[in-house]
């Protein structure tokens, strides 16, 4: 039985198919013998008027002959021609049409030309929509396959050809099973039959796609599918798009479990728990099998020796076969690396070792070669060594290990397990500490006042802190220099009743709680209403200590916060029965501002006020507690006037002033705690703040991109731009969804870069994690996972999301 012969729908789009396009036919002296009903439609000539007649007499303005002119000789040439002319119309009006003219031979050996037209924009249209096709199958990056009913390939383009290594020509007549190992052609071939069955097309469909060249190396694509089929509805096959993802989902495991280690590692402050936390996220996650190695010192709570070659205790491993955990050394084993193996390199020189091959690398082995046989035998094939390290101090290693993964680690994966053991050491080395802490009660003070506080772009500082008991080292003052967003910082200074040990548990809660109001964003009237709330409630829960009278327990205190803005050189201060600061301006005139008074901490109920000074750049604000202008043998007028004297030259540095005051108020040990900040005020350069009103309407995210990738370029930020976008588009998308006129962007150049947007509205954002069928949501863990810090800061008139991105 013959097959039979396939028959095609044309296509509704192709301009010259043979229902929609005109015809005509001239003979080898231009005159019209042949003229199709369509083409009297698209012209308006009737047969009658135009057979027998040159074309060119009445289908050619005079103005168009060259270009007929052209085109004619081009088509003697080549014996044919495609392209757009001009032509009359019937009306006299000029057609732009399409044109396909052929030769054709007859019996007597005359040549006439046969000419097919269509409106012009249809032929450019249809021909638009072959080279997006021919570019589809020639340039495009993004892989493309067609296959026929039965599965076998039609063809590739260049991006699949080159991802298989084979010419396109050679896939014809091919299957996905000739390229891919077994497992994954199988789910693939389940999509496209599910495709071909329904209908219905696969939209970016993520799947592992290991090719037989290489069947030990991860792969993922995202595979798209549609079915094809003809006008009539005739299924032809289906053509499926592949895009290789493997980075972006390396990208995404990644980002994961360094969101898994941030959640599971450092839930306690006991160093063998956060080690075992440690092994569980690398396993089974990154590696097959894991062990953390801590030195000695490290696991007792003390602080490592200098000597990286001393001895360490296993002090977690885990495996996802039993059998591994039989040749690893066993949790509290006490042992010393072999200096040749990696391991010793890793302590010694405080860097990751990648050991890609371990048959090939026989360093590890001199650590027990019997181990390291049995090790072999299960499949180990590749290692990774990453130092614990956490703020300059070096506790121990971790080691990955694959064995049963084909797959040998790689550069991302050491750059991933450099992240989450970074993760991990602080929290191990927060345990230590917190260890160490418990045992040593008389460090109590220099682990709640700031040893040495770090370098502000908003102020300078310099402060003292002189407790009335030296020996003890203990009080009940504080003083700290909090940064804030927007780049302010907070100045506290408070007072804590009482003296030594309680006085100083006492502080250490307030200083705490401080901390944390100040990192919400609390105006400074709205700290102290949340501290005069603590300090009532720790008055209520006190207990009398043992051999102590209930008077020595009372719970009090005064405080002084104050807020300084550099960009508008604004400060905003508030007291809760605490002495005022003073202010020296850059020509010396001294001042104590008018500030409301403010009830001490701890007596409820009443309000709390704040004021605002405007503080040129280089004045010093002094802050200090009443032991340094009181005492029995003065008044406080006689010590305000000292303090006065003291800070008769705001201009010298700052350590000299704080010890001009000092020798001038305390040239003997005074009776009480003493606390002193100094801060000179520094202003933020005009050009290092940009600022602009925002339209609540939906192209202001558009206006925030172009604002921010232009002043970026100005302050020679490029390399922000992109994340700088990100962010600000995300921020100003949430205002404009959520908040409410007016809608503000700024960008501030300091230590970081600074992007803030306010609005109107007071509601709080938060971070949510979003189910992968939710449309939205996710834009604040994106700000969150791009951002080093971000945060948000409610005024009168609404709030204001920040972020921090740190500069190149």
């Amino acid at each position: 039985m013959d097959a039979p012969v396939p028959a095609f729908s044309e296509a509704p789009e192709d301009p010259f198919a043979v229902r929609r396009a005109a015809w005509a036919v001239l003979d080898d002296g231009g005159r019209v013998v042949g003229w199709s009903e369509r083409a009297e439609g698209l012209l308006g000539y009737r047969p009658r008027e135009v057979l027998g007649r040159a074309a060119a007499d009445f289908l050619v303005d005079a103005a168009d002959q060259d270009a007929v002119l052209s085109a004619i000789a081009e088509c003697e040439r080549e014996d044919g021609w495609f392209g757009v002319l001009p032509v009359l119309h019937r009306s006299g009006r000029r057609v732009e049409l399409g044109l396909r003219v052929r030769s054709v031979t007859r019996a007597d050996l005359r040549c006439e030309w046969f000419l097919v037209a269509a409106p012009a924009e249809q032929v450019v249209q249809w021909e638009t929509d072959r080279s997006v096709l021919d570019g589809l199958f020639r340039r495009s990056p993004i892989g493309l396959v067609v296959h026929a009913p039965d599965l076998g390939i039609l063809r590739v383009n260049r991006a699949i050809a080159g991802f298989s290594e084979v010419p396109a020509e050679q896939h014809r007549g091919r299957r996905m099973g000739d390229f891919l190992i077994g497992p994954d052609v199988e789910a693939i071939d389940r999509h496209l039959r599910r495709v071909l069955e329904t209908g219905e097309p696969l939209i970016f469909t993520e799947q592992p796609c290991r090719l037989r060249r290489e069947p030990n190396r991860e792969r993922m694509v995202a595979i798209s599918a549609f079915r094809l089929q003809d006008p009539s509805g005739r299924v032809l096959g289906v053509t499926q798009m592949v895009e290789d993802v493997t980075d972006r989902h390396r990208a995404r495991r990644r980002l994961a479990l360094l969101n898994r280690a941030s959640a599971r590692i450092g839930t306690t402050l006991d160093v063998a728990q956060t080690a075992r936390e440690l092994v569980d996220v690398a396993v089974p996650d990154l590696a097959d099998a894991a062990s953390v190695d801590l030195l000695e010192p490290v696991v007792r709570g003390e602080e490592p020796a200098h000597d990286a070659s001393g001895p360490v205790r296993r002090a977690a491993v885990h495996s996802v076969r039993q059998e591994a955990l039989e040749v690893m050394y066993p949790v509290g084993e006490v042992f010393r690396f072999d200096r040749r193996t990696p391991q010793a390199k890793c302590l010694a020189e405080q860097l990751p070792v990648l050991e890609a091959g371990l048959e090939t690398s026989p360093g590890w082995y001199f650590q027990d070669p019997e181990r390291s046989r049995r090790a072999i035998a299960l499949g180990g094939h590749s290692l990774i060594v990453v130092p614990l390290t956490a703020r300059g101090v070096l506790l121990g290693t971790v080691s990955l290990w694959r064995a049963w993964r084909p797959e040998p680690f790689e550069e991302d994966d050491l750059t991933l397990a450099e992240e989450f053991a970074a993760r991990a050491a602080v929290c191990i080395d927060n345990a230590r500490r917190y260890t160490q802490q418990h045992q040593a009660a008389l460090t109590l003070q220099r682990s709640l006042l700031p040893r040495r506080l770090p370098d502000y772009r908003a102020v300078e500082v310099a402060h003292r802190y002189l407790p009335a008991d030296p020996a003890a080292g203990i009080g009940g003052d504080w003083f700290d220099v909090i940064p804030l967003s927007g780049a302010r910082v907070a100045l506290v200074v408070g007072d804590v009743v009482g003296h030594g040990l309680h006085a100083a548990a006492t502080m250490g809660r307030l200083r705490t709680a401080v901390h944390t109001l100040a990192n919400q964003d609390l105006a400074p009237d709205e700290v102290l209403f949340h501290l005069d709330d603590l300090v009532s409630r720790l008055a209520d829960e006190q207990e009398p200590a043992h051999g102590a009278s209930q008077a020595q327990q009372i719970v009090g205190a005064t405080c002084l916060y104050a807020v300084y803005d550099p960009v508008t050189g604004q400060c905003t201060l508030a007291r809760a029965g605490h002495l005022p600061p003073a202010v020296v301006t850059p020509d010396g005139r001294f001042s104590l501002p008018d500030l409301p008074a403010g009830p001490p901490l701890g007596l409820g109920g009443l309000p709390f006020e704040a004021a605002e000074v405007q503080l040129p750049e280089g004045s010093l604000l002094v802050l200090y507690t009443d032991g340094l202008i009181e005492a029995r043998s003065r008044d406080i007028d006689l010590g305000l006037q000292r303090l006065r004297e003291a800070l008769r030259r705001p201009a010298q540095p700052l350590e000299e002033t704080c010890k001009a005051v000092e020798d001038i108020l305390l040239p003997e040990l005074s009776r009480d705690d003493v606390a002193l900040l100094i801060a000179r005020t520094r202003i933020l350069a005009a050009e290092n703040v940009a600022s602009w009103g925002l339209s609540a309407e939906p192209t202001a995210a558009a206006r925030a991109r172009e604002l921010t990738t232009a002043t970026l370029a100005e302050w020679g930020l490029d390399e922000l731009a992109f994340i700088a976008e990100l962010v600000v588009s995300e921020l100003v998308t949430n205002a404009y969804r959520y908040g409410g006129a007016p809608v503000v962007l700024r960008l501030i150049r300091d230590r970081s870069l600074i992007c803030e947007v306010s609005d109107g509205s007071s509601t709080s954002p938060h971070l949510r994690h979003s189910r992968s069928t939710d449309e939205g949501g996710r834009g604040l863990f994106l700000v969150a996972q791009l951002t080093e810090r971000w945060g948000a800061r409610y005024g009168r008139n609404g709030k204001t999301v920040w972020t921090e991105l740190p500069l190149p």
